[in-house]
């Protein structure tokens, strides 16, 4: 690179919140500083690509001097559904490509951001507003990685000085890529089906309350923790974060606002369910409001409109 500031590396940067979150890096470092990786080939967009499976840590090593990387943002996982299937491998990829990060950091200084989830939290864990600091005995795989991860976070940061960043991220929700195979994914389809057939059957029972957020304030959250002052992050474990709470039956009236003639129907995957009964209903973030300053701008009905008219758009130019 011939820029003196150092590069921006993106690992995941495929995935539902990895690309969302690159074409925001770009747009504040520039497409050049900021190089997208993924185990696979990209979509096509602008800047620095390339291939890298992060459990291959010469190869990672080697990719960061090309680049004269300063700051990592690591996105690559198996998420909950998708890692009961094959749950060595969930956790060989969440836990081992984690290590390999911080240990190249322990020994480059670089700076690094990992997301957790609410997938830490167990059915043991207090359901509504579900503190910071908490009974965490999770049920998944996924949710076994993330709490191990967020123990490695902590611990590089007080034994080595690690730069580690974490936030424990609701469900998300976007309409830029296809969901990936996580246990709130069912906000995501809804929308899909809704604009291409008026009807859709949840995997998870109506009256199933989960944390969610729409991805601009996700990414938002991203940038505000990793532009922090140093002196201003207090956990290094990871931060609740929390957009708005809702079940599959309240996310179906608020599409029924703009598409009156919407049907919602219920065909319920009991792995699926049984993950969702385990996490919390609703999340205090005041940690992440207090040290930097943390606000959600989009409620579930901003949400509802915004996703079906992008939605919407995107699926007229396909046709």
């Amino acid at each position: 690179m011939h820029s003196t500031a150092p590069g921006v590396l993106v690992i995941g940067s495929s995935g539902q919140l990895g690309l969302e979150l690159l074409q925001r890096l770009r747009q504040i470092h520039g497409s050049t500083r900021v190089v997208a990786s993924d185990i696979k080939k990209a979509p096509d967009f602008e800047g620095p690509f390339e291939l890298l499976d992060v459990l291959n840590k010469e190869a990672l090593f080697a990719l960061v001097r090309k680049y004269e990387v300063g700051e990592i943002y690591l996105l690559a996982a198996l998420l909950s559904a998708v890692g009961e299937e094959n749950p060595l491998k969930a956790w060989e990829l969440n836990v081992n490509g984690l290590l390999n990060v911080l240990e190249l950091a322990r020994e480059t200084g670089i700076r690094v951001y990992w997301p957790s989830s609410i997938a830490v939290f167990g059915s043991n864990t207090p359901k509504e507003n579900t503190p910071q600091h908490t009974i965490m005995e999770p049920s998944t795989v996924y949710g076994f990685s993330k709490l191990a991860g967020e123990r490695w976070c902590e611990y590089y940061h007080k034994r080595y000085g690690v730069d580690v960043r974490s936030l424990r991220y609701p469900g998300l929700i976007g309409w830029k890529t296809p969901p990936g195979g996580g246990t709130t994914d069912y906000a995501v389809h809804i929308f899909h089906e809704a604009i291409e057939k008026g009807r859709y059957a949840s995997f998870l029972s109506a009256n199933t309350r989960l944390p969610m957020m729409y991805m601009p304030d996700a990414i938002e959250a991203t940038i505000r923790l990793m532009q922090a002052p140093s002196e201003n992050i207090r956990i290094r474990s990871s931060y609740n974060l929390a957009g708005f709470s809702f079940t599959p039956e309240e996310l179906g009236d608020a599409i029924r606002e703009q598409m009156p003639h919407f049907e919602l129907s219920y065909d319920i995957q009991p792995l699926r369910q049984s993950i969702a009964d385990s996490w919390p209903a609703s999340i205090d973030d005041s940690a992440a409001r207090h040290d930097w300053n943390w606000k959600p701008e989009f409620s579930l009905h901003d949400m509802t409109r915004d996703m079906l008219h992008n939605l919407g758009k995107l699926k007229s130019q396909s046709v």
